[in-house]
């Protein structure tokens, strides 16, 4: 007892909550508990188990998935030529300094000897006859020497080399005396140019890589031009080099540049085009050499590197999957298998992409390999050629490759649905574009959209529905009238479409939108469905847009683009005229104004390019 009167007690020092009364109080609480409450408060702890363990299973899973997948890509990376480098690939090592070896392929007939590269290094020597065996030249040794297992033969469709007789009537000489001036211009004045500033009578350099030469050197080969076409080579022969450090579009220098070269060959079976070509396409590898695989938009051929463009971590969706048919090409005639794979991989990563029915944004991250979200969906610029590139692939490799069929229909029914809408008051078709990730619809439409007849129509003649070729007609129609209803009969770059009740005019062009660049799509279009369906009417009405061009853009040395097709007394000249005049737009009109009896090339075993450069369609 403490001395002060009060009594002790020695607590012990264990916890309340670890008492043995606190644990009978609560054995007590559960006992008094119904059964019900029992039955749920044990259903509740059965949950919480099965939830933890359920998570934790498929945390594991989702880790074995991740790396199989990983290895599934490496796996196939290594396939594809990737060498032993893990996942994510870098293309770099083993697609962008090799060099390749041409391999003797059949490519016709009257051509079947293709050039084998010589071991010892030979020059070639410059006579360039078709029959030179021994003209092309591996300068770069035989390290990338294809494996005989991986060379495979592949069959063109088209029996022999075209042989084209010149112009056949008034019209395709019209056509023909145009080339001849705008030819002479660019000769005098702007010769192995870029461009021709045809008002100034100088010239404008862009890649320095003779652009206007190089698109025109099939074109003049249709027309029977071989004078013109002799000296042109000679310049390619002598001065084509790829050697300047100067950054290039790989997009624009492959469909002109390239595919320029690889079609003169085709046309001729002379090995110089081919050499140049295979040079080219060894320097524009470094491209491919990002993260995903997808190229960067810009390539220095003389370092051979690739990066982003200076505007924008992206590369335009349009560019990066309209380069396939060159590169495939090259590589079937070279018997090198690194071009086409590297192009095939490009189309097969956005093949695996979301995309909305069909449909595209305009940009996508070399890097990432993923779609810019929330960017437009056009038929125009960024976004055209795509969907023309998909249907051409598919041809051009024989109709072999499935995904490449789907996607073009899947992307067919998307513009039809999405993109189609209709006029007020004369309901004519047009094809708009969708802003904002799909929130927006604008009724914008470029001329560059007015490809897509001629794509269509081609489609129908491979087996797309008639609904495809009813389409084609009704929106080459609009085209037409884009070119019909101005004064200068020529079309404005941009269009815009009246859809509210109540309007008068079905559409109009904006001030800044008016000019005209010597564009060709119209007429390409015109032309599959001439050839296709053998209407006149697209003749005549090409006929009347070459009038337009013969009035408002002929100038003393050469075309001209003009900045306004409103107001014929006020075009207000561009001083340009683009390479693509004299490569596509001259060429598809000569072809337009043909007999009806009398198409020299057969669309069933030969593709243009998006520059309206030939090749030929394989059956495998």
């Amino acid at each position: 007892m403490d001395p002060r009167g009060y009594i002790s007690l020695d607590v012990s020092s264990s916890s309340y909550q670890d008492s043995p009364v606190r644990s009978n109080n609560i054995w007590r609480k559960w006992n008094k508990l119904s059964r019900l409450q029992k039955s749920t408060l044990y259903l509740l702890v059965t949950i919480i188990v099965f939830i933890f363990i359920f998570t934790h299973q498929q945390e594991k899973r989702g880790h074995h998935i991740t790396e199989t997948h990983g290895k599934k890509l490496a796996d196939q990376y290594h396939e594809a030529g990737g060498g032993g480098h893990q996942w994510p690939p870098k293309f770099k090592e083993n697609m962008q300094d090799e060099p390749a070896v041409v391999d003797k392929t059949s490519l016709a007939k009257d051509n079947e000897k293709q050039n084998a590269a010589e071991e010892d290094g030979d020059n070639v020597s410059g006579d360039g006859g078709a029959g030179d065996e021994d003209d092309f030249v591996d300068n770069g040794g035989d390290s990338n020497q294809a494996k005989e297992e991986d060379v495979e033969i592949f069959k063109v469709k088209a029996d022999s080399l075209i042989k084209f007789k010149g112009p056949q009537n008034e019209r395709q000489r019209a056509v023909v005396s145009a080339f001849k001036h705008a030819w002479q211009g660019y000769r005098k004045y702007a010769w192995g140019k870029d461009h021709l500033k045809p008002i100034s009578k100088t010239h404008q350099t862009w890649f320095d890589l003779g652009l206007t030469l190089i698109d025109s050197l099939d074109t003049m080969l249709v027309m029977g031009l071989k004078e013109e076409f002799k000296e042109a080579r000679d310049w390619v022969n002598e001065n084509l080099h790829f050697t300047t450090s100067k950054d290039v579009n790989l997009f624009e220098t492959t469909i002109r540049v390239l595919g320029g070269l690889l079609s003169a060959h085709h046309l001729t079976g002379d090995t110089l085009f081919l050499q140049k070509a295979t040079e080219l396409g060894d320097r524009m590898m470094g491209a491919f050499d990002s993260v995903s695989g997808i190229p960067f938009s810009d390539v220095n051929l003389l370092s051979r590197s690739g990066h982003a463009p200076k505007w924008s971590p992206d590369s335009s969706t349009s560019e990066v999957t309209t380069i396939q048919l060159e590169f495939r090409d090259l590589s079937r005639l070279t018997g090198n298998s690194k071009y086409e794979k590297a192009v095939s991989r490009v189309s097969e990563l956005v093949h695996n992409l979301d995309k909305d029915t069909g449909l595209v944004p305009i940009f996508i991250n070399a890097n990432t390999g993923k779609f810019r979200s929330h960017s437009t969906i056009t038929m125009g610029a960024r976004g055209d050629s795509y969907y023309e590139y998909l249907l051409k692939q598919w041809i051009q490799t024989g109709k072999t490759i499935d995904y490449l069929e789907k996607d073009y229909k899947l992307a067919m029914t998307g513009v039809m649905t999405k993109l189609a809408k209709r006029t007020v008051p004369n309901n004519l078709l047009f094809i708009g574009e969708i802003l904002a990730g799909g929130k927006e619809f604008k009724p914008k439409m470029d001329e560059l959209a007015c490809f897509l007849p001629g794509t269509m129509a081609l489609g129908y003649r491979n087996g797309m529905p008639e609904s495809h070729l009813d389409f084609a007609q009704e929106l080459a129609y609009t085209c037409y009238l884009t070119f019909a209803r101005q004064q200068t009969f020529l079309a404005p770059e941009i269009s815009y479409f009246n859809t509210a009740t109540g309007s008068t005019k079905d559409f109009y062009c904006k001030p800044n939108d008016a000019h005209y660049l010597l564009r060709p799509e119209t007429i390409e279009s015109l032309w599959y469905l001439y050839y296709i369906t053998g209407n006149t009417t697209y003749q005549d009405w090409g006929w009347q847009i070459f009038q337009g061009i013969e009035k408002y853009t002929r100038v003393g040395g050469g075309y001209t683009t003009i900045s306004n097709v409103r107001n014929p007394i006020d075009t207000r000249p561009k001083d340009m005229m683009e390479s693509f005049f004299l490569g596509e737009t001259l060429k598809y009109f000569y072809l337009l104004f043909a007999d009806s009896d009398n198409h020299e090339i057969d669309i069933d075993s030969w593709l243009f390019n998006t520059e309206a450069h030939l090749m030929p369609v394989y059956e495998n």
